[in-house]
């Protein structure tokens, strides 16, 4: 039985006054679960009801109108504008809540704590309306909405506030940086005379440290709101006044604050990034470059290395942290030759900082990425784990933090972004790994990009929705197993163009025709496939566009659609790359192989390909084929026809045509042919393209397989093809995994808070 205005039966439009459901028509874009049965909802359009009085967020002051229902239904609700303290008033930045006009207080409190993504004890909040310029009332029931002052023109705002204890408070303290203490944080006891000095005392004490030296630590004030920002709090500043007016200021700002004790006089060396200099120079020309930029005759710095020339920037080490401060306030303002130096003063990691049970997780984060979608994890990854162990990749790149984890003999890294992003961090990681004591990390991914085939083959999805909780991301990363993947040395060479010849003597001929092979030679290390003819011609075709246009560039669908626009205008109207099979040639270990028709040939070395196809077809052991895997020292080669066979491939309706399987692979052309590398593509001249197996070698992180049975979560055990599960939490609560086994217990997860994640130092 439905009512008017609710697509539910009565028994649920009489639980609305009470429990504050609202049921409207919904389609579910993704997979969707029935609340009651836990059965999958299907359907093609309408496929079921959601409250939008549960989830606000999800919908937008703008859409208030756009609802397909009656008049008198979009009458029932109102767009209210919330503030979560002085600072956003100030500002006039406030977030939209959508809420029916009869609700209760408790309701309106209730929406505007998860618009602001606050899981904080409800009962400690209250709502105020803005009454005038400075002046605040306190919203009360019956009706709230009816007694609420409306601006003319202009929505109701409103403010959600914390109730102050006027006598007391407690707070956390970390000791992220302080070695061998024997708790993450403790919660201290505050009143109303409770100074800075008073509440480092006390935590040097529940550290098992000397209360009586506090004079020799500082009380750090560490704000996750954008980026990482420290302040070092006044010995003298009251505690109390402190944290509320951190609340009074923002409670969205409140929530992803944290206070560390910290050593004035830390032992070890400073180290400073500096990048976005000059490639592959020498070191002393580098270090005529800093001197200059710093104003110095001599150098104030102690030491500078480890230098990455091929992507210019190096690291530079200062013995106290005042003399660091002072050169990075001078070269943060630094431009040379037109670029602006990227600069970062970098935490100092230490072994004998991290507990014997702790395995520490290196985040690394593109944060353009996947739309926003790299924003938010960095800003969740950030606030569940230790703010320095979560770098964006963006700024600095994954050099930065992979030089801080330089002394950690054991640690995880975990990757968010696209396929490009993953070969990024491989890349760096083979050129930092001869100065660390991990010489080969395993590697984790979290799918931000657009085809995501790495990923995907290591079952970590074909993309992230946003919907994942980051925790539970945590978790898998410590259940997941290790395994080893092959990577490739892509070897372009170009073949010798003769120069043309005038009359001299015979020296002068030789030194025209002479070239040195070392000019006309580049490598690319290839981590999952590589193409040339039609298929890297639609890749080039979509980069071009992407590079001109990046601002429209900014979905998964969108991308695909671009994609197959290409494709389409390939198919009728540029067929470039027509007879390809009698334009170029193949050599497989060895043995020239006879080209079928074809377009295209794709060599691979994962059974994923341009967003989750297979152009091998079955995985399966087939006549001459072994079955192929990505650590099993052997390329698969599969000619494309044409671009409707690479649509249908796409699609993944059919496969391509199987030609070989082998460990080197040569191809000689005659003429410019577009290639492709893990989906960079570019014009490659006439030559030879050789493909043969890498020693730099990579660990991954395969996600371990789960299954759906009753609602319950069956863990599968580890394949044999992977090597011994690492142990240890990963700079996460040991709750979340048993040490010795490294699998997740979940029945002891229940009380674990978001603070309580920041195990790591």
């Amino acid at each position: 039985m439905a009512a008017e205005g609710h697509n539910v039966d009565a028994n649920l439009v009489d639980m609305r006054p009470n429990h504050g459901h609202y049921f409207l028509k919904k389609t579910f874009g993704k997979p969707a679960y029935c609340h009651h049965c836990c059965d999958k909802i299907w359907g093609m359009l309408t496929t079921g009801y959601s409250c939008e009085m549960s989830s606000p967020s999800k919908v937008q002051a703008d859409e208030i109108s756009t609802y397909g229902e009656d008049v008198k239904e979009r009458d029932d609700f109102e767009v209210i504008r919330v503030f979560d303290g002085n600072n956003s008033y100030r500002s006039q930045i406030s977030r939209n809540i959508i809420v029916a006009k009869h609700v209760s207080v408790q309701q309106v409190r209730d929406a505007a704590l998860r618009r602001f993504h606050i899981n904080d004890t409800p009962e400690r909040y209250y709502i105020t309306q803005v009454v005038g310029e400075v002046e605040e009332e306190i919203l009360e029931d019956p009706v709230p909405l009816r007694n609420v002052k409306r601006p003319e023109g202009k929505r109701a705002q409103i403010f959600i506030r914390y109730y102050d204890d006027p006598d007391k408070d407690e707070v956390k303290v970390y000791g992220g940086w302080l070695r061998k203490v024997p708790v993450t944080f403790c919660a201290i006891s505050v009143s109303k005379d409770t100074i800075v000095q008073d509440l480092v005392t006390d935590a040097l004490h529940h550290f098992g440290l000397d209360g009586s030296c506090w004079n020799r630590y500082n009380l750090i004030e560490v704000s996750l709101d954008r980026g990482v920002a420290e302040r070092t709090c006044n010995p003298q500043e009251n505690v109390l006044q402190l944290v509320r007016n951190l609340r009074k200021d923002s409670l969205r700002r409140y929530h992803v604050v944290r206070f560390y004790v910290q050593e004035k006089e830390d032992p070890h060396d400073h180290a400073v990034f500096v990048g976005n200099l000059p490639v592959s120079l020498a070191q002393r020309q580098y270090e005529r470059i800093l001197l200059k930029l710093l104003g110095a005759k001599e150098k104030p710095f102690t030491a500078i290395g480890p230098i990455y020339f091929e992507y210019g920037s190096l690291i530079i080490t200062f013995n106290t942290p005042k003399a660091a401060t002072a050169a990075v306030q001078k070269l943060q303002s630094a431009i040379y030759e037109e670029k602006k130096l990227i600069v970062l003063c970098l935490p100092n990691v230490q072994p004998q900082m991290i507990p014997k049970d702790v395995e520490p997780l290196l985040v690394l984060v593109n944060v353009k990425s996947g739309g926003c979608q790299g924003t938010e994890l960095i800003q969740s990854f950030r606030k569940l784990l230790n703010p320095f162990q979560v770098f964006d990749v963006l700024n600095g790149g994954p050099l930065v933090g992979l030089y801080v984890f330089r002394n950690i003999p054991k640690y995880k890294i975990l990757a968010c972004g696209g396929d490009g992003t993953i070969g990024w961090v491989l890349q760096c990681l083979d050129i930092a790994k001869q100065d660390a004591a991990c010489f080969s990390p395993p590697c984790g991914i979290v799918p931000l990009g657009t085809g995501n085939d790495l990923a995907r083959v290591l079952r970590w999805g074909g993309g992230y929705t946003g919907e994942e909780n980051p925790m539970d991301i945590l978790k898998d990363v410590i259940e997941a197993d290790t395994v080893k993947l092959d990577r490739w040395a892509v070897v372009f060479h170009e073949e010798e163009r003769n120069q043309p010849t005038s009359s001299g003597t015979q020296t002068e001929m030789n030194e025209q025709t002479m070239n040195n092979p070392e000019d006309q030679t580049s490598m690319i290390i290839m981590n999952n496939y590589f193409g040339i003819g039609i298929d890297a011609d639609v890749c080039l075709k979509f980069h071009n566009k992407r590079d001109a246009n990046p601002e429209k560039f900014q979905s998964r669908l969108f991308n695909k659609t671009q994609y197959a626009k290409i494709g389409l205008q390939k198919m009728f109207f540029e067929r470039t790359c027509k007879d390809l099979w009698k334009r170029v040639e193949l050599e497989v270990d060895g043995r020239t192989i006879e080209l079928p028709n074809i377009e295209g040939i794709v060599v691979l070395n994962l059974l994923s390909w341009g967003s989750g196809a297979n152009p091998w077809g079955t995985s399966k052991e087939e006549g001459s084929f072994s079955k192929p895997t990505h650590y099993d020292g052997l390329l698969e080669v599969v000619g494309i026809s044409d671009v409707s066979r690479l649509g249908l491939i796409q699609s993944k309706l059919a496969a391509g045509i199987r030609i070989a399987q082998g460990g080197s692979i040569r191809i000689t052309t005659h003429e410019e042919w577009p290639v492709q590398v893990d989906g960079e593509p570019h014009i490659q001249p006439p030559g030879t393209i050789t493909i043969l197996k890498s020693a730099l070698k990579a660990q991954m992180l395969k996600k371990a397989k789960k299954t759906r049975r009753g609602g319950t979560t069956v863990i599968s055990q580890p394949n044999p093809e992977c090597s011994d599960s690492l142990s240890g939490p990963l700079g996460v609560p040991s709750t979340l995994g048993d040490p010795h086994h490294g699998k997740t217990t979940p029945e002891n997860n229940a009380g674990d808070s978001d603070e309580e994640g920041d195990a790591f130092l």
